[in-house]
Formats: structure tokens, sequence, C-alpha cells
């Protein structure tokens, strides 16, 4: 299996601990709660049962996204980036756009996105029109509203 999915340290820690505590702890609780349930009698009618069914469900279907997370992950540690002048995975970019507003993003992997934090994965439009730019480029981003065009203010690891 390839190891193409770029991911901070942070990251795949991230990944390690919600696989760890959905396999150790909410697993566990969700199957004891489903052996009690059908040993109460008639299953078709059992709402402990039937709930607990779909939410060990839920559980083993991400327990299988973040196995397989984890499996294809390329851990790299942005300050670790042997070209800081340019923009590479990992990189927190400070950008203007044509009115100058500026704004602030990281470039992380695709798993550990979050606009909340300004974390924008590796393969978003934004950080995909950016890689390898340095300070005073300007790269333009295809949104579906139409082209937009940011300016690199500063780039650090």
């Amino acid at each position: 299996m390839k190891h193409n999915r770029p991911i901070t340290p942070q990251g795949y820690a991230a990944l390690k601990t919600e696989y760890d505590r959905l396999f150790r702890v909410e697993r566990p609780k969700v199957v004891e709660i489903v052996s009690w349930a059908a040993g109460n009698g008639d299953r078709s009618e059992n709402g402990d049962y039937i709930y607990g069914k779909q939410k060990l469900r839920s559980i083993d279907y991400r327990l299988g996204q973040l196995s397989k997370s984890m499996k294809t992950a390329n851990v790299i540690d942005p300050s670790d980036q042997p070209d800081k002048d340019h923009i590479y995975f990992g990189a927190q970019v400070a950008l203007a756009d044509e009115e100058d507003n500026e704004i602030f993003v990281t470039i992380v992997g695709d798993d550990e996105s979050d606009a909340d934090l300004n974390h924008i994965g590796w393969n978003s439009p934004l950080a995909r029109s950016l890689r390898r730019a340095a300070v005073g480029d300007v790269r333009q981003v295809n949104l579906p509203s139409g082209p937009k065009w940011w300016e690199v203010i500063a780039i650090s690891y």
C-alpha cells in the first residue's frame, strides 16, 4: 500500500488517539449493550439491540477509515523542510487577495483540514495553487464563483 497521504505528526497522533478510543473504549461498551439486549428476547422490537447494532456498524466503519488513513499516511514534520522560502507541506502562509484582505492558512494533510483553524488540506484547490510559491508570488485559485487571486505575503514553518 502506498504511503502517499501527507500528514503532520500531530495529525497522525490525533488519528491514532481517535482509533484507540473507539477500539478500546467505545466499541467494547456498545458490544456489551448489544450482548445484554440480545439476551432480552425478541430482537425485532428491541430498541437497545437495534440501536446498538447500528452504533456498532458506525464505529466499525470509522475504525476502517482510520486504519486505512494511518496505513497510507506519510508523516512529514514541517520543521524538517529544507527549503523554507517556498510553500510546501506544513507551511504557514499569509495571503492577501485583490482587496488586500489578509488570511493566514496552514497547509496540512487532507485528514486534518479544519476550516475553523484555517488548516487547509494538501489537495484543496488553494493549497494546490500555492505549492512551490515564494513570497511575492501571485497565484490564481479557481472557485465556483470564478477565479480569485492571492498574493503570498509571508511563509513560515
